[in-house]
């Protein structure tokens, strides 16, 4: 993910393991050493909306936990659970999805 704020990338994960077998993928296939660090991020949502305007509004008044994925769709980053559930019920508008939605994509941008 690419966050609007302009911060480093962030790749997403399900456990720590995917990031040892990326470290070590690029290092062996492209001689390329890394190193990760934890984000302060744990859950992750594709936001959409009917409105696309709800969804502007909802990235500008997030804009630090907001990124863009491979094909430039927003994504809200929360730093737990409770934080998610919180703008949910704060932005009845947004809908936060776990996976990506395809037929909605075109309303999100």
């Amino acid at each position: 993910f690419s966050p609007e704020d302009g911060s480093p990338a962030i790749v997403g994960v399900v456990g720590a393991l995917q990031l040892d077998v990326l470290k070590e993928r690029l290092n062996i296939e492209y001689t390329l050493p890394v190193d990760f660090e934890m984000s302060r991020f744990s859950v992750c949502r594709w936001i959409s909306a009917d409105d696309r305007a709800d969804v502007q509004r909802f990235i500008e008044a997030h804009r630090g936990d907001i990124a863009r994925d491979l094909d430039n769709d927003p994504v809200f980053l929360a730093q737990h659970a409770f934080s998610l559930n919180y703008e949910a019920e704060r932005w009845k508008a947004i809908r936060f999805a776990a996976v990506k939605d395809y037929q909605v994509r075109d309303k999100a941008a």
